[in-house]
């Protein structure tokens, strides 16, 4: 005797919908993974919000060799808000990005300290010769005052609270998180074992061990977004493209600094995957945008 299928109630069937719908979407998402990277970034440099923009602005650093971050980067140089001019500085000279470097050299005329340093900073790390002069002028006070910069940076020097601001968002000497805000810094103060643990997460970037790999994919979902953002950027620096389906659930991260820093590490591993392909020839930072 020949049976029937049983009726399937609509509640059922719409929970099979959703199911097969939620298992898909996972392929979806990764077939498309570059671009919602990208949009994620895109979206921090055009926010009205400064903090938003900043925390875009500098995973630009991340992308080494990529000609869109780059002009991306140089672009956020002419920014109103100086935090933002600073971390595009900081970007350019994390990314060697050498064509930048008379953009650079613009920047160590800014009405802005920070932003005067943040330049300095990334030409010397190009080996620069505009970057030591900048140092060696605010240092001896040789340089002709500008609307009293040196006054002020000499004031600085004399305000422990200030100095300490300065140095932790310019990096001047060792500092773990020299590229954060000074908000940053007030929130991981709060915690004494995170600064010890980002510090860590940024140290076994490098070591080749899988269990560092595993001990770093598990710290991006810690409770400190700072740790998160560290460990995020130690994988970026790992360079190991077996670990980039991991960060998709850091790109939904609530603080945009985590969110930015993933996507930017996305993009980054693709880059590192293509290279190790025949016939592929890696972006340059003098390349033209595609």
């Amino acid at each position: 005797m020949i049976t029937t299928p049983r009726k399937v109630s609509w509640k059922v069937g719409i929970i099979l919908i959703l199911s097969i719908s939620l298992l898909a979407a996972p392929l979806l998402w990764g077939a498309d993974i570059d671009k919602a990277a990208w949009t994620v970034i895109v979206a921090g440099l055009n926010s009205h919000s400064c903090e938003q923009r900043v925390a875009a602005v500098r995973v630009l650093g991340l992308l080494s060799g990529n000609g869109e971050a780059r002009e991306l980067a140089e672009h956020a140089l002419g920014d109103v808000k100086p935090e933002v001019r600073s971390a595009a500085a900081t970007a350019l000279g994390q990314m060697h990005s050498t064509s930048s470097i008379p953009r650079l050299k613009e920047m160590l005329a800014d009405k802005e300290i920070p932003v005067e340093l943040a330049a300095a900073r990334a030409l010397h790390a190009m080996n620069d010769k505009s970057g030591y002069d900048f140092y060696y002028e605010i240092l001896t006070g040789e340089r002709k005052p500008s609307e009293g910069k040196i006054a002020e940076q000499r004031a600085v020097l004399h305000q422990p609270k200030k100095l300490a601001k300065l140095a932790f968002e310019q990096g001047i000497g060792y500092v773990p998180y020299a590229g954060m805000s000074w908000g940053a810094l007030r929130v991981v103060l709060k915690n004494d074992a995170s600064p010890v643990r980002a510090a860590a997460a940024t140290m076994v970037a490098d070591d080749p061990d899988p269990n560092s790999a595993q001990a770093l994919l598990r710290a991006t979902q810690d409770k400190n977004w700072i740790v998160r953002v560290a460990a995020l950027e130690a994988v970026s620096k790992r360079g190991d493209p077996s670990l980039r389906g991991s960060m998709e659930t850091s790109m939904h991260d609530p603080k945009c600094q985590v969110r930015n820093t993933a996507a930017a590490t996305i993009l980054h591993l693709g880059d590192v995957a293509k290279a190790g392909k025949a016939g592929y020839e890696p972006k340059t930072s003098e390349a033209k945008t595609p």
